[in-house]
């Protein structure tokens, strides 16, 4: 879709303050935005899709509790040549 806005204008944002029970979610993002109309659909109660601005950008409510953020530690040397090898070995890397 074309919107006349830059990558960098393609933001994601999350808002939730310790008061509130919801999170408000605006993203231009394609897959997050498919994963947040599915939830919202298989989950009226929890979610939904509350504006879209015609741009590309969606903004939905979900229930804070729904919500998480996930931190990942990098990987070690050790454990990416495991990976490779597994992959090589079971035929889903060249």
């Amino acid at each position: 879709m074309k919107t006349g806005l830059t990558k960098k204008q393609k933001v994601t944002e999350v808002y939730y303050n310790a008061k509130d029970p919801t999170a408000e979610i605006y993203t231009h993002d394609t897959s997050l935005k498919k994963r947040l109309v599915a939830y919202a659909t298989k989950y009226p109660g929890l979610c939904c899709q509350t504006d879209d601005d015609e741009q590309g950008g969606f903004r939905f409510e979900i229930d804070k509790r729904r919500l998480s953020i996930r931190l990942t530690a990098p990987y070690s040397e050790e454990r990416r040549q495991a990976a490779r090898e597994w992959a090589q070995k079971n035929g889903i890397a060249k």
